[in-house]
C-alpha cells in the first residue's frame, strides 16, 4: 500500500519554479517574527517551521510544544516531491485497552480522563524536528532555538488569548501546582499586557540547542517528563525512560487525490485528515459548487451531507496504520466517492448517515472519538519554492495540565477512543502499547493539475472542525475563488449527534431557516476555530492568517 501511494504521488507532482520570495503564517505575531528571521538568515522552510514549532512553545503554551507531537507535509521546490512527516505522540508500553476504563467498566467521562498523568503521550515535536532538519535544513541545528530562547529569557507581552485560557482552565490547577505556580501568579491569570518570561524553559531550549535531541529524550529532561507523569496527584502514568528513549518520527507516504483540476496532498494514518478531506471533496465533485456560490444555502447543504457521510467513514475505518488495516485507497477511490455521492440530494437532508464499505475495507466497528479544540497550525515557505505545512499540538488547553522544565505536557491519549469495545468488538482507535491516537490534523498542500506548482497550503486548529476548516478553505479558495484570509474567515459549518452547527456570529447564521426547510436540525453555536494558509497569486506567495486568531503572516 505504502510502495501504490507513494507511485501515485510521484505521477502527480513535477518540479516547480522558486517563488519570488519567502513567506510564514502562524496563530502569534511572535511565532511568524521568527520564522522570518530564520528565513532572512537564509534558512528553508523546514527551519523557519522548526524555529516557529519552537516559538509556539513559548508564547502558545496552551495550544502546542515540544511537549507534544505534529504532523509535517514538505513539498520540494526542486522536484515536486511531497514528503510527510509523523509527530505524533504514541502510548507507553505498559499502556493497556483499559487506561481510560472506570471501576464500573464504563469508560470515563472526557473530563476525569484528560487531567494528570495518564493521558500524556511520548512526545515527538523534537523527533520531528530532528528528521526534518537533517532532511532539508539549511542552518545549524542552533540557530532555529535562537528566537524561542530570547522570548522565554526576555518575556512576551501576554495577549487575551493565553490570558483567557488559563482563567479557562486554572480551577483545575488546585491539583497541579507546577501550572499554577508558573501562570497562576497570586492566584490569578497573567494579567494581559504583562511581560511574561520563563527562565526554566529558556534553560532547556539552550540545552536542547548545544546538545541536539538527545537531551530531550534522554538524561535530565527525560526523568524531569516521567516523574511529572508519574508522580501526578491525579491518575499518575506508567511512563518510563525507555518509552522516552524509544521514540521515532516516522517519515510516512503522503495521501494524495483529486478535486476538480487540482491534486491534494496531506496526512496519512494516524491523521484521518487526508482521506476525510479528500471524502468530503469527492463526494461534491459532481455539483457545481461554484455555480451555486456561498451565498446558496444549498451549496452549504450539500457541503453538510458530504461532511456527515465523509466522517461516518472517519470513525469506522481510521486509526494507526501501524496497528491496524486502514483502507487508505479505499477511502478515497473515485468510484467509491461517486456511490457514496448519490446518497446526497440538493432537495432533501438524509435521514442517517452510515460508514460505507469502501474497496478493501476489513470488518470494523464504528466507534467515535474524543478530540476538544486546540492546536495550532503554521506555514513556511522559503525562496527555492520548499514549503513546509505543520499542525503542532498538546490537545486540549494546557494538554494533561503537567509541566516539565517549563513545557505544557500532551494529553494526547485521550485522542484514542475512551471505550476499548462496542459491542463486544474492539474498536480501531483503541488505547494500545506505543501506538499513536488518532488525529484530525490536516496539514494541506493543494497543486494545479496542469502545471503540477502549489497553489494553496493550508492547515487549521480546532479539534475534530480541523477537518472541516481545512475543507471549507479549499472549497472557498478554488471553487469561490476567495483570498486567501477571506478563504479562512469563512463561517463554518459543522454538526454534531444533534445535527449541524453553524458558526455564532458568522454569515452562516442565515442559512439556519433554509437548511431546516430541507430536513435538517440546526443549531447556531460558538466554534474554537484558528487556521492559517498561503496561496500562490500573481506570481508570488501571500500569506494569510485566520481573523479569529491574533495571528499574523509575514514575508521574508
Amino acid at each position: 500500500m505504502k510502495k501504490l501511494l507513494l507511485a501515485v504521488a510521484l505521477l502527480f507532482f513535477s518540479p516547480v519554479a522558486a517563488s519570488a520570495q519567502g513567506v510564514v503564517s502562524s496563530a502569534d505575531p511572535r511565532a511568524s517574527a521568527a520564522g522570518q528571521e530564520i528565513l532572512r538568515k537564509g534558512g528553508s522552510a523546514a527551519d523557519a517551521a522548526m524555529a516557529m514549532m519552537l516559538a509556539l512553545t513559548v508564547v502558545e503554551p496552551q495550544s502546542s510544544g515540544i511537549g507534544g507531537g505534529g504532523l509535517f507535509v514538505y513539498n520540494d521546490g526542486k522536484t515536486g516531491m511531497v514528503s510527510t512527516v509523523d509527530g505524533r505522540e504514541t502510548a507507553p508500553m505498559a499502556a493497556t485497552p483499559q487506561r481510560f476504563v472506570g471501576p464500573d467498566g464504563k469508560a470515563l467521562p472526557f473530563i476525569k480522563a484528560f487531567p494528570g498523568g495518564k493521558s500524556v503521550g511520548v512526545p515527538g515535536n523534537i523527533r520531528l524536528m530532528a528528521m526534518a532538519h537533517a532532511r532539508w535544513g539549511k542552518l545549524p541545528w542552533k540557530d532555529l532555538f535562537a528566537p524561542a530562547i530570547r522570548l522565554a529569557e526576555e518575556g512576551f507581552v501576554v495577549n487575551d488569548r493565553l490570558n483567557g485560557s488559563i482563567a479557562m482552565v486554572s480551577p483545575l490547577w488546585k491539583d497541579f501546582p507546577a501550572a499554577a505556580a508558573l501562570y497562576l501568579p497570586g492566584g490569578k491569570p497573567l494579567p494581559v499586557g504583562t511581560t511574561f518570561k520563563n527562565p526554566e524553559l529558556a534553560a532547556l531550549l539552550k540545552k536542547l540547542a548545544d546538545q541536539g535531541p538527545e537531551a530531550f529524550y534522554s538524561g535530565a529532561n527525560a526523568q524531569a517528563i516521567v516523574d511529572a507523569a508519574t508522580g501526578s496527584s491525579v491518575a499518575p502514568s506508567d511512563m518510563t525512560l525507555a518509552d522516552l528513549a524509544a521514540y521515532r518520527a516516522k517519515e510516512r507516504p503522503p495521501v494524495c487525490g483529486t478535486y476538480r483540476t487540482y491534486k491534494i496532498c496531506g496526512m496519512g494514518p494516524p491523521s484521518s485528515g487526508a482521506t476525510t478531506v479528500l471524502g468530503i471533496l469527492g463526494m461534491l465533485e459532481r455539483f457545481d459548487m461554484k455555480k451555486l456560490g456561498k451565498d446558496s444555502p444549498v451549496a452549504w447543504h450539500l457541503i453538510g451531507e458530504a461532511m456527515e457521510l465523509a466522517y461516518a467513514d472517519r470513525e469506522k475505518y481510521l486509526g494507526d496504520g501501524d496497528f491496524i488495516d486502514v483502507p487508505v485507497a479505499g477511502l478515497i477511490d473515485r468510484a467509491y466517492l461517486k456511490s457514496r455521492s448519490k446518497l446526497i440530494s440538493p432537495t432533501r437532508t438524509l435521514a442517517k448517515y452510515e460508514a460505507g464499505t469502501p474497496p478493501g475495507a476489513p470488518q470494523r466497528t464504528a466507534a467515535v472519538q474524543n478530540e476538544v479544540p486546540g492546536t495550532t497550525h503554521f506555514v513556511a515557505i522559503d525562496s527555492d519554492g520548499n514549503i513546509v505545512s505543520m499542525t503542532s499540538t498538546v490537545e486540549g488547553p494546557f494538554g494533561s495540565q503537567l509541566l516539565a522544565n517549563g513545557f505544557v505536557l500532551n494529553n494526547e491519549l485521550t485522542d484514542f477512543t475512551l471505550a476499548p469495545e462496542r459491542d463486544g468488538k474492539p474498536v480501531a482507535n483503541r488505547v494500545e502499547p506505543g501506538k499513536r491516537p488518532l488525529s484530525s490534523m490536516s496539514p494541506t498542500i493543494v497543486y494545479d493539475a496542469k502545471s503540477g506548482k502549489p497553489v494553496f497550503v493550508v492547515g487549521a486548529a480546532g479539534g475534530k472542525t480541523i477537518i472541516m476548516q481545512v475543507t471549507k478553505a479549499i472549497i472557498a479558495r478554488l471553487d469561490w475563488g476567495m483570498e486567501p484570509r477571506d478563504a479562512l474567515g469563512l463561517g463554518l459549518i459543522y454538526f454534531n449527534q444533534d445535527g449541524l452547527i453553524l458558526e455564532q456570529g458568522t454569515e452562516l447564521e442565515k442559512f439556519k431557516a433554509p437548511l431546516e426547510k430541507l430536513g435538517a436540525k440546526v443549531t447556531i453555536a460558538k466554534l474554537g476555530l484558528k487556521a492559517n494558509a498561503a496561496a500562490w497569486e500573481n506570481g508570488k506567495w501571500v500569506g494569510a492568517a485566520d481573523p479569529r486568531s491574533p495571528g499574523v503572516a509575514l514575508e521574508q
